[in-house]
């Protein structure tokens, strides 16, 4: 190993004056260069991205596994690069035990052929199940799970290479602050005679360290702003992030409605097969239960109608004409779009990132939903593709 001791003194030398700065700065003896506003806004909307999504795959993934032992399981074997053993989970296990125990009991009694029924239905409900846990962990926390130990250690590794940048130039400002003010009490000595030739001496030193350290200031500036840079760049794909959450997010969404339906689905077939089958034995097993009943059978109390409120009001959000809409007196106000957004239909406003828009709001349209005008173009926009100005 080749040990540099003069490489090791500047390190721990510049650690020092890191330390000595950081000090003085907590307890307000030191200036400290301030961050320009939005440079601030982008640090603070960084780390909420990162506080939030950290939560929400926390309890993602609670969610998709509760049993905790399980989740050490399966990081531990993330960690090793090994592939987790495949078990059968809950439902698959509880369907086994079913049709295990109808075997036992005799599949041609009522009991035994009901349970190899409702076994073989828990074995489809835990495959199902096992499907929409691969796909959520591929489609929404892997995503999560990259951005929190990739792109966000990164901005962490800049973030703090910034902060010591910044500590060195606020450095190289104090010592050059003395060195002027040394430079300055140097030439204030009277000049007698017998002084002269001291004060030329300490004239000239305090002169030649003030023009050393205006160097060191000058290379100090020009590193901070090269970083300052660089932490700004990563800090604005923080956008870029929120728009690959959105997408993994409705994936999630799509994943999750696409799970309930199947066991849904399976649930209404296992219902009817026991009401046919067992409607001898039982004649009276599902009558107790209207509602099951009528579940099953694909219809509800009041008919198609399942929800009149709700379709009532998307009726009259859908018949709300854009082009009749007129912007209100007063409420309008201006909003700075976030992300780029195709217009899905004439009565939508494509929007650019970063432009300006007017937007109001109106009776009867929905809440996630403002009337957004730019110019003579006009149309319904998306409140979460906005940031709402004062």
């Amino acid at each position: 190993m080749d040990f540099n001791v003069k490489k090791l003194a500047s390190d721990a030398g510049v650690f020092f004056t890191r330390a000595v700065q950081f000090t003085g700065e907590k307890f307000g003896q030191v200036e400290k260069t301030e961050l320009d506003a939005h440079f601030e806004n982008l640090l603070s909307r960084a780390d909420s991205t990162k506080n939030w999504t950290e939560k929400i795959f926390r309890q993602t993934e609670v969610l998709l596994q509760p049993n905790p032992s399980a989740r050490i399981e399966e990081f531990l074997y993330e960690k090793l690069d090994r592939t987790v053993p495949s078990r059968p989970n809950n439902g698959e296990l509880l369907g086994h035990y079913m049709q295990d125990a109808a075997k036992d009991f005799g599949p041609g009694t009522p009991y035994g052929s009901t349970l190899i029924k409702v076994g073989d239905c828990e074995r489809r409900l835990g495959g199902a199940q096992r499907e929409f846990l691969q796909t959520s962990a591929i489609s929404f926390l892997a995503p999560l799970r990259n951005f929190l130990e990739g792109d966000w250690r990164t901005i962490s590794k800049e973030r703090r290479l910034l902060e010591n940048r910044r500590l060195d130039l606020d450095s190289s400002k104090a010592r050059l602050k003395k060195a002027k003010l040394a430079e300055s009490k140097a030439a204030a000595v009277p000049d007698f005679q017998e002084t002269r030739p001291r004060n030329y001496v300490l004239s000239a030193s305090a002169s030649a360290v003030s023009s050393l350290n205006t160097h060191e200031l000058r290379v100090a500036q020009t590193e901070f702003d090269r970083q300052a840079e660089v932490t700004r760049l990563l800090l604005e794909g923080i956008s870029s992030t929120h728009v690959n959450h959105l997408r993994c997010l409705h994936e999630f969404v799509e994943a999750q409605t696409a799970y309930y339906k199947q066991c849904y689905l399976h649930m209404q077939d296992l219902q009817k097969e026991l009401g046919s089958s067992n409607g001898d034995v039982f004649p009276n097993a599902f009558a107790g239960n209207p509602g099951l009943s009528m579940a099953s059978s694909g219809s509800s109390p009041q008919g198609n109608a399942t929800l009149p409120q709700d379709a009532a009001s998307a009726v009259e959000t859908d018949t709300l004409k854009i082009e009749e809409v007129q912007a209100p007196a007063t409420g309008t106000r201006k909003a700075k779009v976030l992300y780029d957004y195709d217009a899905a239909d004439t009565s939508e406003l494509s929007l650019l990132a970063d432009e300006l828009i007017t937007v109001y709001t109106v009776p009867g349209m929905d809440s996630d939903w403002l009337v957004g005008e730019r110019g003579n173009q006009k149309g319904r926009v998306p409140v979460t593709y906005l940031e709402l100005l004062s």
